[in-house]
């Protein structure tokens, strides 16, 4: 059985949710539990446990070719986002925006 806990929201308990799921169903049945929060995993705090692996995450970012971009506005047009904003004299990429698509 696969259980997901997932929310957009912050502050909805969702690790208290997944992690009194995961110590409720451990009494009878081996149990696996993946915290995937970007911001803050922090359910290894509920066990007694060493973490057994850690794995940084990242998103590839637009990189501007200066040499090459003629302030068309193309990638701005296609960020979905909002990510790329273009100006007179340059592009500017707003990373907390980009969501790593690759466009």
């Amino acid at each position: 059985m696969k259980v997901a806990i997932a929310s957009g929201k912050g502050g909805t308990g969702k690790t208290t949710v997944a992690t009194n799921l995961a110590l409720s169903l451990s009494a009878d049945r081996q149990v696996m539990i993946l915290d995937s929060d970007v911001e803050e995993p922090n359910s290894h705090i509920f066990f007694d446990m060493k973490l057994t692996k850690m794995k940084d995450v990242s998103i590839p970012l637009p990189e501007i070719d200066n040499t090459m971009c003629d302030l068309c506005g193309k990638c701005a047009d296609f960020c979905r986002y909002n990510a790329l904003a273009v100006t007179k004299k340059s592009v500017m990429v707003f990373s907390e925006l980009c969501h790593g698509c690759g466009g």
